[in-house]
């Protein structure tokens, strides 16, 4: 009889901390949130598409034409992306439907380029959010995955970001739609699920690409930093510079990968947060800066702006505030 006391007892627990752990899950899942970080994401993402439009204004036919026509055939690339998977959106599916209807190759890449750069602008007004972000991801899919050949990281964020987007509930309260409209407002439970996804995402991310790079001994010796800033077109700061700074290479590899390994860790601590995501923007800041890759390091600092940086200036004014004793501006936690 005493034994079934503590087993009565026990079974009463589980149910408690199961149901305990459920809650826990369900707040980390979806944590109340506003739109701030959407209203980054969607601003930042209009921008770098418009940009990326506009540097390859006059190389766009060129490099995604067909057989004989560009740098490296668009068939081949496309042909290549084949033997993975049929379904993946290409170039060559509109180029097919624009010959049905009697438009040359050359007429249908430029209204692609021209839909592209469109929505890049959509974007950033605001102005019919979903559909320019679904337009958006599709035109710009099809462009790398035509030109997978040339294609780099740059891209694969783009597409990432433009996922989220499209799928995330938009329009936030920034955007024209928003104002012209008088959309309703948004669950901010909902909002706090798609910023959740893409904070996870990131983790993912940093933390597999910082252990790739520690199990190599190019980053703790330094040679794998030597070696991407002396290859064309990479080569843009003068050798003499870079081999009066050698010492520090090394340093720097570690630093790096400490900081993406432990992207992770520090990125969610209130006390960790502000020094990991300075640290990651400023270290994208100078890939853009000493490498030429301005796209990548932007994409990548406005990916991290929305899923880690919006609200941290908010949180800073509210934790001030309240030291102060002058009240709260916004008491939603980012």
């Amino acid at each position: 009889m005493t034994s079934a006391v503590p087993t009565k007892q026990l079974s009463r627990k589980i149910p408690k901390q199961l149901e305990t752990w459920r809650e826990r899950i369900l707040q980390f899942l979806f944590p109340v949130e506003s739109d701030t970080w959407l209203s980054v994401l969607r601003l930042g993402l209009g921008l770098q598409v418009i940009v990326y439009t506009l540097s390859l204004r006059d190389d766009w036919n060129y490099l995604l034409a067909g057989t004989g026509h560009g740098l490296i055939s668009r068939n081949l690339a496309e042909a290549l992306l084949s033997v993975e998977s049929r379904f993946v959106p290409r170039l060559g599916w509109l180029v097919s439907l624009g010959a049905y209807v009697g438009l040359s190759e050359n007429a249908v890449l430029s209204i692609a380029w021209v839909c592209l750069l469109g929505t890049g602008f959509s974007l950033l007004a605001g102005l019919f959010c979903r559909s320019s972000a679904i337009l958006a991801w599709f035109f710009h899919l099809c462009a790398a995955k035509s030109g997978g050949l040339l294609s780099y990281g740059a891209d694969n964020f783009m597409t990432v970001g433009l996922f989220y987007l499209m799928l995330s509930p938009l329009p936030d309260r920034y955007s024209l739609d928003w104002r012209l409209r008088k959309s309703p407002s948004k669950d901010p439970q909902l909002l706090g699920f798609w910023r959740r996804v893409l904070q996870i995402h990131l983790c993912i991310i940093y933390f597999f690409g910082g252990l790739t790079k520690c199990l190599g001994n190019g980053w703790w010796d330094g040679s794998n930093i030597w070696r991407a800033l002396i290859r064309p077109p990479s080569n843009i700061i003068d050798p003499e510079i870079l081999i009066r700074w050698k010492d520090l290479f090394p340093i720097a590899g570690v630093f790096i990968c400490l900081l993406e390994t432990g992207y992770p860790f520090f990125i969610w601590g209130k006390r960790t947060r502000t020094i990991w995501f300075t640290c990651i923007c400023a270290m994208h800041l100078a890939i853009g800066l000493t490498l030429g890759m301005y796209l990548f390091a932007f994409i990548m600092i406005v990916l991290n702006a929305a899923a880690f940086g919006a609200g941290l200036v908010s949180r800073s004014r509210t934790e001030s505030q309240r030291k102060h004793g002058t009240g709260i501006i916004d008491g939603r936690a980012a």
